[in-house]
């Protein structure tokens, strides 16, 4: 696991109101690395990025009120209806974790794996 990542997610715990996302961003980097184990892990454009053979397969990013896991490469993937945000079309899912949201870990690594497979 790379360094800097971790520096970005322990700070996520100094902004006040946000330290919840600490946990959220943790689980899922541990639900990136066991869907894609031959990942890349670096911060880019100030996010933690994902990739497999030199291409993207996912970024985590943050604002105040949540945490987002985007799946690249992910026009395959079935996702059960409303996971994902309504805009995503294309090669690219995004899902929004909010506060006390609970997430369907298992289901996420089975989609993460299913679009890296293609990489």
């Amino acid at each position: 696991m790379n360094e800097q990542v971790t520096d970005y997610i322990d700070k996520l715990a100094e902004k006040a109101g946000q330290e919840w996302q600490v946990e959220v961003c943790k689980r899922l980097r541990v639900v990136v690395f066991a869907a894609i184990p031959d990942t890349d892990e670096r911060l880019q454009y100030g996010k933690p990025h994902y990739r497999k053979n030199n291409q993207y397969a996912a970024v985590i990013g943050t604002a105040k009120g949540w945490v987002t896991l985007t799946i690249f490469n992910a026009q395959g993937i079935q996702p059960p209806e409303g996971m994902f945000e309504s805009s995503d079309t294309g090669d690219r899912k995004t899902i929004k974790i909010v506060k006390g949201q609970t997430v369907d870990e298992d289901l996420l690594k089975t989609l993460l794996a299913e679009a890296a497979a293609g990489l």
